[in-house]
C-alpha cells in the first residue's frame, strides 16, 4: 500500500488501483481529493473537514463515498443520499476495496472551558491509524502511525507516550502545518530518541511504502 502525505492532518492511501483520502481539510492542498475512491473524516474541524471540499469530490463522481462520525455526515448526507455513512467507535467496514476499523469517541481536550467534540479515528488494512485530533490507542497492533505532532491540545511530552504506548513499527508525522521549520528538528531529534520507534517526517507530496498484514512481500 502507497500512503502519500498531504499538508497538515491529510493523507492518501493507495492499494489495488483505488485510492482511500483521509481528513482533505482547509489547510490540504486543493488536489488533495482529485481521484480519490472513497474519503473518511475523523471529525468536523475545519483542518480535517472542508465541507466545500467534500461537497466538490461527491458531485464530481457519483461513485465516490464518505465515511464519518454523525456531525459530520449531517451536513452532506440530505444531498447524497446512500453514500455518505456514519460511524463510531467499533465499526468495520471495507471502503474501496480497503478495510477499515473505527476507534474512539472523543477529541482531545483543548480547554476545560472549550465543549469537546466527538473524534473517530481509522485503523486501515491492519496496518495504518489515523487518530484524528485524539491520542486513542487501537486495540490492536498498529504497523504505522500517523502521529499528530503539533496541536492547541497536545504537548510534545504526550505525543513521545503516546508512540511508547501504540508501539508502532513506524511513526509519521501529521497535523504539522503550526510546526515551524525551526521546531522541527527539536520535535524530530525527541520524538526520535524517546518514542522507542522509527520515528519519521514526509514532506507534502511525498511517499513511503507500507506493509499490510498478510500481504506477500513486495505489495
Amino acid at each position: 500500500m502507497k500512503l502519500t502525505k498531504k499538508s497538515h492532518a491529510c493523507v492518501r492511501l493507495e492499494k489495488d488501483g483505488r485510492t482511500l483520502v483521509l481528513d482533505p481539510g482547509v489547510f490540504t492542498e486543493e488536489d488533495a481529493v482529485l481521484g480519490a475512491d472513497a474519503l473518511l473524516v475523523t471529525h468536523e474541524h475545519p483542518d480535517h473537514f472542508d465541507e466545500g471540499r467534500l461537497r466538490a469530490a461527491l458531485e464530481a463522481d457519483p461513485a465516490v463515498e464518505l465515511w464519518t462520525l454523525r456531525s459530520v455526515a449531517e451536513q452532506l448526507s440530505a444531498a447524497f443520499p446512500g453514500r455518505v455513512h456514519t460511524v463510531g467507535h467499533g465499526d468495520a467496514f471495507t471502503a474501496a476495496g480497503f478495510d477499515v476499523r473505527v476507534h474512539g469517541e472523543l477529541h482531545a481536550v483543548i480547554h476545560p472551558d472549550i465543549p469537546r467534540v466527538t473524534n473517530v479515528g481509522f485503523l486501515v488494512d491492519g496496518a495504518v491509524f489515523h487518530p484524528g485530533d485524539a491520542l486513542t490507542v487501537p486495540e490492536q497492533p498498529v504497523d504505522t502511525l500517523l502521529l499528530p505532532v503539533m496541536a492547541p491540545w497536545n504537548k510534545i511530552s504526550e505525543v513521545i507516550d503516546y508512540v511508547r504506548e501504540v508501539r508502532p513499527r513506524r511513526a509519521y508525522d501529521i497535523h504539522d502545518a503550526l510546526l515551524t521549520d525551526l521546531a522541527r528538528p527539536l520535535y524530530d531529534r525527541q520524538i526520535g530518541a524517546l518514542g522507542g520507534t522509527d520515528h519519521q517526517r514526509l514532506a507534502p507530496g511525498t511517499s513511503a511504502e507500507v506493509l499490510v498484514p498478510g500481504a506477500p512481500a513486495g505489495d
